[in-house]
Protein backbone atom coordinates (compact mmCIF):
# COMPACT_ATOMS: atom_id res chain seq x y z
CA UNK A 1 0.00 0.00 0.00
CA UNK A 2 2.99 2.30 0.38
CA UNK A 3 2.78 3.37 -3.29
CA UNK A 4 -0.77 4.65 -2.97
CA UNK A 5 -1.39 8.29 -2.14
CA UNK A 6 -3.53 9.28 0.82
CA UNK A 7 -5.68 12.40 1.05
CA UNK A 8 -8.61 13.83 3.00
CA UNK A 9 -11.90 15.57 2.26
CA UNK A 10 -13.45 18.07 4.68
CA UNK A 11 -17.01 19.35 4.49
CA UNK A 12 -16.19 21.72 7.37
CA UNK A 13 -18.92 20.53 9.75
CA UNK A 14 -19.96 22.29 12.94
CA UNK A 15 -19.70 20.10 16.02
CA UNK A 16 -22.40 20.30 18.70
CA UNK A 17 -21.59 23.28 20.93
CA UNK A 18 -19.38 25.00 18.36
CA UNK A 19 -19.66 28.32 16.54
CA UNK A 20 -19.07 28.82 12.82
CA UNK A 21 -15.66 30.26 13.63
CA UNK A 22 -14.76 27.22 15.72
CA UNK A 23 -15.47 24.98 12.74
CA UNK A 24 -13.31 27.11 10.45
CA UNK A 25 -10.46 27.00 12.94
CA UNK A 26 -10.81 23.21 13.13
CA UNK A 27 -10.59 23.10 9.34
CA UNK A 28 -7.21 24.82 9.37
CA UNK A 29 -5.84 22.84 12.32
CA UNK A 30 -6.78 19.54 10.67
CA UNK A 31 -5.05 20.66 7.48
CA UNK A 32 -1.91 21.46 9.45
CA UNK A 33 -2.02 18.02 11.08
CA UNK A 34 -2.34 16.29 7.70
CA UNK A 35 0.39 18.49 6.27
CA UNK A 36 2.69 17.27 9.05
CA UNK A 37 1.73 13.65 8.29
CA UNK A 38 2.60 14.15 4.59
CA UNK A 39 -0.90 13.59 3.22
CA UNK A 40 -1.03 14.30 -0.51
CA UNK A 41 -3.99 16.68 -0.63
CA UNK A 42 -6.73 18.24 1.45
CA UNK A 43 -9.96 19.08 -0.32
CA UNK A 44 -12.89 21.17 0.83
CA UNK A 45 -16.41 20.50 -0.42
CA UNK A 46 -18.95 23.08 -1.60
CA UNK A 47 -22.35 22.94 0.12
CA UNK A 48 -25.06 25.58 0.40
CA UNK A 49 -27.98 26.23 2.76
CA UNK A 50 -26.67 23.62 5.19
CA UNK A 51 -26.75 24.97 8.77
CA UNK A 52 -24.33 22.29 9.99
CA UNK A 53 -21.65 23.03 7.37
CA UNK A 54 -19.64 26.19 6.72
CA UNK A 55 -18.10 25.28 3.36
CA UNK A 56 -20.25 27.46 1.09
CA UNK A 57 -17.48 29.98 0.22
CA UNK A 58 -15.16 27.18 -0.88
CA UNK A 59 -12.51 29.22 -2.67
CA UNK A 60 -12.07 31.47 0.37
CA UNK A 61 -11.57 28.45 2.62
CA UNK A 62 -9.04 26.94 0.24
CA UNK A 63 -7.02 30.14 0.25
CA UNK A 64 -7.20 30.32 4.05
CA UNK A 65 -5.92 26.75 4.29
CA UNK A 66 -3.11 27.36 1.81
CA UNK A 67 -1.97 30.34 3.87
CA UNK A 68 -1.63 28.20 6.99
CA UNK A 69 0.00 25.06 5.55
CA UNK A 70 3.36 24.44 3.94
CA UNK A 71 3.35 21.68 1.36
CA UNK A 72 0.05 19.76 1.21
CA UNK A 73 -1.99 20.33 -1.94
CA UNK A 74 -5.29 22.07 -1.23
CA UNK A 75 -8.31 22.12 -3.48
CA UNK A 76 -12.02 21.71 -4.04
CA UNK A 77 -13.95 18.51 -3.62
CA UNK A 78 -15.50 20.08 -5.46
CA UNK A 79 -16.49 23.33 -6.99
CA UNK A 80 -20.06 22.69 -8.17
CA UNK A 81 -19.72 24.12 -11.63
CA UNK A 82 -23.41 24.69 -12.41
CA UNK A 83 -23.36 27.35 -9.67
CA UNK A 84 -20.48 29.35 -11.11
CA UNK A 85 -19.18 31.10 -14.17
CA UNK A 86 -16.09 29.24 -15.46
CA UNK A 87 -14.43 32.63 -15.96
CA UNK A 88 -14.77 33.53 -12.26
CA UNK A 89 -13.64 30.07 -11.16
CA UNK A 90 -10.56 30.35 -13.38
CA UNK A 91 -9.77 33.82 -12.04
CA UNK A 92 -10.04 32.64 -8.43
CA UNK A 93 -8.00 29.47 -8.82
CA UNK A 94 -5.52 31.13 -11.15
CA UNK A 95 -4.92 33.73 -8.44
CA UNK A 96 -4.39 31.04 -5.79
CA UNK A 97 -2.01 29.16 -8.09
CA UNK A 98 -0.07 32.40 -8.56
CA UNK A 99 0.23 32.85 -4.79
CA UNK A 100 0.83 29.16 -3.97
CA UNK A 101 2.48 27.52 -7.01
CA UNK A 102 1.95 23.78 -7.54
CA UNK A 103 -0.29 23.41 -4.49
CA UNK A 104 -3.77 24.09 -5.91
CA UNK A 105 -6.28 21.49 -7.19
CA UNK A 106 -9.61 22.13 -8.88
CA UNK A 107 -12.08 19.29 -8.41
CA UNK A 108 -15.26 19.83 -10.42
CA UNK A 109 -18.78 18.53 -9.78
CA UNK A 110 -21.87 18.69 -11.94
CA UNK A 111 -24.43 18.77 -9.09
CA UNK A 112 -25.48 21.93 -7.23
CA UNK A 113 -24.41 20.73 -3.77
CA UNK A 114 -27.71 21.70 -2.20
CA UNK A 115 -31.50 21.38 -2.47
CA UNK A 116 -33.32 22.42 -5.62
CA UNK A 117 -34.76 25.67 -4.24
CA UNK A 118 -31.32 26.83 -3.15
CA UNK A 119 -29.89 25.68 -6.46
CA UNK A 120 -32.34 27.93 -8.24
CA UNK A 121 -31.17 30.86 -6.13
CA UNK A 122 -27.51 30.04 -6.87
CA UNK A 123 -27.47 29.26 -10.55
CA UNK A 124 -26.46 31.68 -13.21
CA UNK A 125 -28.65 29.61 -15.59
CA UNK A 126 -31.84 28.22 -14.11
CA UNK A 127 -32.17 25.35 -16.57
CA UNK A 128 -29.01 24.28 -18.35
CA UNK A 129 -26.21 24.42 -15.75
CA UNK A 130 -25.95 20.67 -15.16
CA UNK A 131 -26.21 19.86 -18.87
CA UNK A 132 -23.50 22.35 -19.80
CA UNK A 133 -20.99 20.75 -17.46
CA UNK A 134 -18.79 19.30 -20.28
CA UNK A 135 -18.67 22.66 -22.04
CA UNK A 136 -17.82 24.45 -18.79
CA UNK A 137 -14.97 22.02 -18.13
CA UNK A 138 -13.65 22.65 -21.64
CA UNK A 139 -13.85 26.39 -21.01
CA UNK A 140 -11.76 26.01 -17.86
CA UNK A 141 -9.17 24.02 -19.78
CA UNK A 142 -8.87 26.91 -22.19
CA UNK A 143 -8.65 29.56 -19.47
CA UNK A 144 -5.78 27.69 -17.76
CA UNK A 145 -4.06 26.90 -21.05
CA UNK A 146 -1.31 28.76 -22.92
CA UNK A 147 -1.85 32.26 -24.30
CA UNK A 148 -1.93 31.05 -27.91
CA UNK A 149 -5.09 29.03 -27.20
CA UNK A 150 -7.02 31.90 -25.65
CA UNK A 151 -9.93 33.81 -27.14
CA UNK A 152 -10.60 37.52 -26.55
CA UNK A 153 -11.94 36.96 -23.01
CA UNK A 154 -9.13 35.69 -20.79
CA UNK A 155 -9.12 34.73 -17.11
CA UNK A 156 -6.12 36.65 -15.84
CA UNK A 157 -4.02 35.56 -13.99
CA UNK A 158 -5.04 32.00 -14.89
CA UNK A 159 -3.49 32.04 -18.37
CA UNK A 160 -0.75 29.42 -18.57
CA UNK A 161 -1.16 28.33 -14.95
CA UNK A 162 -2.32 24.80 -15.81
CA UNK A 163 -4.24 24.29 -12.58
CA UNK A 164 -4.95 20.53 -12.51
CA UNK A 165 -8.60 19.59 -13.04
CA UNK A 166 -10.33 16.56 -11.50
CA UNK A 167 -13.78 15.27 -12.47
CA UNK A 168 -15.94 14.27 -9.50
CA UNK A 169 -18.73 11.75 -9.73
CA UNK A 170 -21.28 9.82 -7.70
CA UNK A 171 -22.77 7.93 -10.66
CA UNK A 172 -21.60 6.70 -14.05
CA UNK A 173 -22.28 9.99 -15.88
CA UNK A 174 -19.06 11.80 -15.03
CA UNK A 175 -16.99 8.65 -15.56
CA UNK A 176 -17.63 8.97 -19.29
CA UNK A 177 -16.58 12.61 -19.33
CA UNK A 178 -13.41 12.04 -17.29
CA UNK A 179 -12.41 9.13 -19.53
CA UNK A 180 -13.11 11.01 -22.75
CA UNK A 181 -11.11 14.05 -21.65
CA UNK A 182 -8.26 12.04 -20.12
CA UNK A 183 -8.68 13.70 -16.70
CA UNK A 184 -8.36 12.18 -13.20
CA UNK A 185 -11.60 10.74 -11.83
CA UNK A 186 -12.75 11.04 -8.22
CA UNK A 187 -15.66 8.88 -7.04
CA UNK A 188 -17.76 9.79 -3.99
CA UNK A 189 -17.89 6.38 -2.38
CA UNK A 190 -18.43 7.97 1.03
CA UNK A 191 -22.07 8.77 0.27
CA UNK A 192 -22.99 7.08 -3.03
CA UNK A 193 -21.30 3.67 -3.32
CA UNK A 194 -24.12 2.08 -5.32
CA UNK A 195 -22.65 2.75 -8.78
CA UNK A 196 -18.99 2.87 -7.76
CA UNK A 197 -17.87 -0.42 -9.33
CA UNK A 198 -19.56 0.30 -12.66
CA UNK A 199 -18.31 3.89 -12.77
CA UNK A 200 -14.70 2.92 -12.08
CA UNK A 201 -14.83 0.20 -14.72
CA UNK A 202 -16.27 2.62 -17.30
CA UNK A 203 -13.58 5.18 -16.58
CA UNK A 204 -10.73 2.69 -16.86
CA UNK A 205 -12.07 0.98 -19.97
CA UNK A 206 -12.94 4.15 -21.91
CA UNK A 207 -9.97 6.28 -20.83
CA UNK A 208 -8.28 8.20 -23.63
CA UNK A 209 -4.70 9.45 -23.04
CA UNK A 210 -4.40 13.22 -22.98
CA UNK A 211 -1.94 16.03 -22.33
CA UNK A 212 -2.81 15.57 -18.66
CA UNK A 213 -2.50 11.80 -18.25
CA UNK A 214 -1.20 8.85 -20.23
CA UNK A 215 -3.21 6.37 -18.16
CA UNK A 216 -6.25 6.49 -15.84
CA UNK A 217 -5.89 8.06 -12.40
CA UNK A 218 -8.53 7.03 -9.86
CA UNK A 219 -9.25 8.61 -6.49
CA UNK A 220 -11.94 7.05 -4.30
CA UNK A 221 -13.41 8.90 -1.33
CA UNK A 222 -14.45 6.67 1.58
CA UNK A 223 -15.55 7.16 5.16
CA UNK A 224 -12.62 6.13 7.34
CA UNK A 225 -12.38 5.88 11.13
CA UNK A 226 -9.36 4.13 12.63
CA UNK A 227 -8.76 3.65 16.36
CA UNK A 228 -6.75 1.47 18.72
CA UNK A 229 -9.45 -1.22 18.76
CA UNK A 230 -12.38 -2.24 16.60
CA UNK A 231 -14.82 -1.48 19.41
CA UNK A 232 -13.49 2.03 19.89
CA UNK A 233 -13.64 2.70 16.14
CA UNK A 234 -17.25 1.51 16.02
CA UNK A 235 -18.09 3.72 18.98
CA UNK A 236 -16.52 6.75 17.29
CA UNK A 237 -18.36 5.84 14.07
CA UNK A 238 -21.70 6.30 15.83
CA UNK A 239 -21.11 10.02 15.22
CA UNK A 240 -20.85 9.29 11.48
CA UNK A 241 -24.06 7.29 11.69
CA UNK A 242 -25.88 10.21 13.28
CA UNK A 243 -24.64 12.50 10.50
CA UNK A 244 -26.02 10.13 7.86
CA UNK A 245 -29.40 9.86 9.57
CA UNK A 246 -29.55 13.62 10.11
CA UNK A 247 -29.28 14.08 6.33
CA UNK A 248 -31.92 11.40 5.75
CA UNK A 249 -34.29 13.14 8.17
CA UNK A 250 -33.63 16.53 6.56
CA UNK A 251 -32.53 18.00 9.90
CA UNK A 252 -28.84 18.71 9.14
CA UNK A 253 -27.92 18.90 12.83
CA UNK A 254 -24.42 19.65 14.13
CA UNK A 255 -22.01 16.74 14.51
CA UNK A 256 -23.07 14.82 17.62
CA UNK A 257 -20.96 13.08 20.29
CA UNK A 258 -20.63 9.29 19.92
CA UNK A 259 -23.09 7.01 21.69
CA UNK A 260 -23.36 3.40 22.85
CA UNK A 261 -27.12 3.51 22.24
CA UNK A 262 -27.28 3.92 18.49
CA UNK A 263 -30.04 1.34 18.02
CA UNK A 264 -32.17 3.15 20.58
CA UNK A 265 -31.98 6.58 18.90
CA UNK A 266 -32.46 5.29 15.34
CA UNK A 267 -35.43 3.56 13.77
CA UNK A 268 -34.86 -0.02 12.52
CA UNK A 269 -34.87 1.29 8.94
CA UNK A 270 -32.31 3.98 9.75
CA UNK A 271 -30.09 1.54 11.59
CA UNK A 272 -30.19 -0.86 8.64
CA UNK A 273 -29.24 1.98 6.30
CA UNK A 274 -26.27 2.88 8.48
CA UNK A 275 -25.12 -0.75 8.65
CA UNK A 276 -25.30 -1.00 4.86
CA UNK A 277 -23.33 2.21 4.37
CA UNK A 278 -20.69 1.07 6.84
CA UNK A 279 -20.06 -1.99 4.66
CA UNK A 280 -18.48 0.47 2.21
CA UNK A 281 -16.46 2.27 4.88
CA UNK A 282 -13.12 1.69 6.58
CA UNK A 283 -13.87 1.36 10.30
CA UNK A 284 -11.74 -0.47 12.84
CA UNK A 285 -8.26 -0.97 14.18
CA UNK A 286 -5.27 -0.60 11.87
CA UNK A 287 -5.22 -4.35 11.21
CA UNK A 288 -8.95 -4.44 10.49
CA UNK A 289 -8.89 -1.44 8.17
CA UNK A 290 -5.93 -2.90 6.31
CA UNK A 291 -7.96 -6.06 5.71
CA UNK A 292 -11.05 -4.05 4.74
CA UNK A 293 -9.08 -2.12 2.15
CA UNK A 294 -7.63 -5.31 0.67
CA UNK A 295 -11.21 -6.57 0.30
CA UNK A 296 -12.15 -3.26 -1.30
CA UNK A 297 -9.40 -3.64 -3.89
CA UNK A 298 -10.29 -7.24 -4.65
CA UNK A 299 -13.83 -6.15 -5.54
CA UNK A 300 -13.38 -2.68 -7.03
CA UNK A 301 -9.87 -3.02 -8.44
CA UNK A 302 -6.73 -1.01 -7.81
CA UNK A 303 -6.96 2.71 -7.21
CA UNK A 304 -4.27 5.39 -7.21
CA UNK A 305 -5.39 7.39 -4.21
CA UNK A 306 -7.66 7.10 -1.20
CA UNK A 307 -9.40 10.24 0.03
CA UNK A 308 -10.75 9.83 3.55
CA UNK A 309 -13.76 11.48 5.18
CA UNK A 310 -13.79 11.19 8.98
CA UNK A 311 -16.70 12.59 10.95
CA UNK A 312 -15.38 12.21 14.50
CA UNK A 313 -16.67 14.40 17.32
CA UNK A 314 -13.49 14.57 19.37
CA UNK A 315 -10.75 16.50 17.56
CA UNK A 316 -7.94 14.53 19.18
CA UNK A 317 -9.58 11.25 18.19
CA UNK A 318 -9.95 12.57 14.64
CA UNK A 319 -6.27 13.47 14.49
CA UNK A 320 -5.41 10.03 15.85
CA UNK A 321 -7.62 8.37 13.23
CA UNK A 322 -5.83 10.15 10.39
CA UNK A 323 -2.47 9.28 11.93
CA UNK A 324 -3.37 5.60 12.15
CA UNK A 325 -4.73 5.65 8.60
CA UNK A 326 -1.41 7.08 7.46
CA UNK A 327 0.41 4.28 9.31
CA UNK A 328 -1.53 1.71 7.30
CA UNK A 329 -0.67 3.22 3.94
CA UNK A 330 2.94 4.10 4.66
CA UNK A 331 4.04 0.55 5.52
Amino acid sequence: MSNMKLSALNLVPIREGQTDKDALEDMVELAQHLDHLNYERYWIAEHHNAPNLVSSATALLIQRTLEHTKKIRVGSGGIMLPNHSPLVVAEQFGTMETLFPNRVDLGLGRAPGTDMMTASALRRDQHNGVYEFPEDVAQLETYFGPAKQQAYVRAYPAVGKKVPLYILGSSTDSAHLAARKGLPYVFAGHFAPQQMKEALEIYKELFEPSDYLDKPYVIVCLNAIVAETDDLAKYLASTQAQVMVSILRGRMQPVQPPTDNLQEILTPREYAMVEERFKHSLIGSEATVREQFEQFKSYYGEIDELMAVSYIYDRNAQDESYRRLHNIFSS
